[in-house]
């Protein structure tokens, strides 16, 4: 059992954020991460296209109205403002300068930005097409080096520690409830340690496993919204799941994320035929917001028969296509496919969730000591619909909020480890086989019936599929040895639960929830 000041869980961009700069301000800080380093395995290292900076012609206003746009409606205009304020200095001071991140330049050593869809100007900066990861490894270079960081490698999250509940003192339980840390599986032992600090910032990234199609990563399940979700934290716009219009098809082969970046760079959306389609659903075309471009190839899919559409930039130059986008192109290769002669199957597949654990402009959630950032988080900036390229700048933005509030309360004792209850291991042992069905039941029906296009049936349907399948999972998870797969699959049984209970609330279609009905 250990305390410190502050623990981060999550190792993205806004997980690291926050430990690093808490760290520079003298606190004492765990951060725990689900892989073997901080580089691997979180959302921030698949990120291709690039992170919003600013150009000669543009504004905090212009950007603002950009992601307001994008938000269709339902933004926060002071969470816009805010990382339209404090994005361009941290990508500076942060990235540039502390973590020596190399963005790409022209000829005459400015930056090369690119404008990728919906937003008014050029204003993206990217390393290739890996931006994330190069971020994500210039970050953790620096954090692994950082002697008030204490990394917790192939660590799993179990639940958060709630001062109401987990203590040894049974009256603590008419004391108001706050979070005091949590309890932490090491994956390679078995073990179950309670972590606990002063504050915890959850920083777990996203949801898109939920879904058959997604172009996250494996972890990507919905763990820490479920954990704040199950501590009576507040979660808002969970209906609001962005679905990226182009992620690579083939029958076996996963879901490539085909970057926002081609499009920006002139890549057409052409059906089987060569013909362009996408004018046909708005003026923007392949550049219109991802939702509307989202359902475009949808629709187009439905109404050709196809199983995809294709993503098409071989009309530019050969060498400069190959040179703009390696990553890609060294994928594709492996299937067959060469980016500058052949055009690439498409189809969308669940992304980003626009929303999460409510949180402010330092990432205070409504249970005290408890705070979130980053895509488990909800601030209102993305709205209905995220603009593309935020979500990196967002997580560095409230990562560094959130570490500098708290450093600034350094007078706030830590919880004593004492006080705090330990876990309670059991043995039974889990059927690999029933994890493997349980996850297909939640990725189909999530997939078939709270995907692309909802109905008030349909997610009738999969809720009442999903209550009997969380009942069972629930079951078992109280008498099972706790493995990563294991608390896994209970976090995405309970967010898909939580998402579509958000879903079925809200009886208006706007930017990525659209109801037919």
């Amino acid at each position: 059992m250990s305390a410190s000041d502050l623990l981060v869980i999550g190792s993205g961009v806004a997980g690291c954020t926050a430990a690093l700069v808490a760290a520079d301000a003298g606190l004492d800080v765990t951060l725990v991460t689900n892989s073997g380093s901080t580089e691997k395995g979180s959302n921030t290292s698949w990120a291709q296209g690039g992170i919003i900076y600013t150009s000669p012609q543009d504004s905090p206003g212009l950007l603002v109205r950009d992601i307001l746009a994008a938000g269709d409606g339902v933004a926060w205009e002071p969470a816009a403002r805010l990382l339209a304020e404090q994005g361009p200095r941290l990508i500076e001071s942060l990235l540039m300068e502390r973590c020596g991140i190399a963005f790409d330049r022209r000829d005459d050593g400015s930056l090369d930005l690119t404008e990728e869809g919906a937003h008014s100007l050029p204003r993206i900066v990217h390393v290739g097409d890996h931006t994330g990861k190069a971020i994500a490894e210039g970050l953790g270079r620096v954090v692994a080096e950082h002697p008030r960081i204490r990394l917790a490698p192939n660590a799993t999250a179990v639940d958060l520690i709630l001062s109401s509940y987990h203590t040894v003192h049974p009256s603590d339980v008419y004391k108001p409830s706050q979070c005091l840390g949590a309890y932490v599986l090491d994956q390679e032992s078995g073990r179950i340690e309670p972590l606990v600090a002063r504050e915890t910032v959850l920083a777990t990234g996203g949801l898109g496993q939920i879904y058959l199609h997604t172009t996250n990563p494996r972890r990507s399940r919905g763990d820490g919204l479920a954990m704040a979700y199950r501590a009576g934290a507040r979660v808002i716009n969970l209906e609001y799941v962005q679905f990226h219009p182009t992620a690579f098809y083939h029958r076996v082969a996963p879901r490539f994320l085909m970057s926002e970046s081609l499009r920006g760079e002139g890549a057409r959306l052409v059906n089987a035929a060569g013909e362009e389609f996408a004018r046909k659903y708005h003026e923007l075309g392949a550049l219109a917001p991802r939702d509307i471009v989202a359902r475009a190839i949808h629709e187009e899919m439905l109404q050709t028969g196809e199983p995809c559409m294709y993503l098409d930039i071989t009309h530019k130059d050969a060498d400069w296509v190959r040179g703009r986008f390696p990553m890609i192109r060294r994928f594709l290769l492996e299937w067959g496919i060469d980016i500058a002669r052949d055009p690439i199957p498409v189809v969308p597949a669940a992304h980003y969730s626009c929303g999460g654990v409510a949180v402010d402009d330092c990432g205070r959630t409504n249970l005290p000591g408890l705070r979130a950032v980053g895509e488990v988080a909800c601030s209102g900036l993305h709205g209905a619909n995220r603009l593309a390229s935020t979500s990196l700048l967002e997580g560095l933005v409230w990562g560094a909020n959130a570490a500098r509030d708290v450093a600034r309360a350094v007078e706030a004792p830590r919880p004593n480890p004492a006080d705090v209850a330990p876990w309670v291991m059991e043995t039974e042992e889990v059927d690999p086989a029933l994890l493997k069905q349980d996850w297909m039941t939640i990725r189909q029906t999530m997939w078939n019936y709270v995907g692309l296009v909802r109905t008030e049936r349909r997610m009738s349907r999969a809720l009442r599929i999903l209550r009997g399948l969380q009942y069972d999972v629930e079951t078992f998870y109280r008498r099972a040895a706790l493995t990563d797969e294991l608390i896994g699959l209970r976090n995405g049984a309970q967010t898909a639960l939580a998402l579509i209970h958000a879903a079925l609330r809200n009886r208006q279609s706007r930017g990525t929830h659209y109801r037919v009905d």
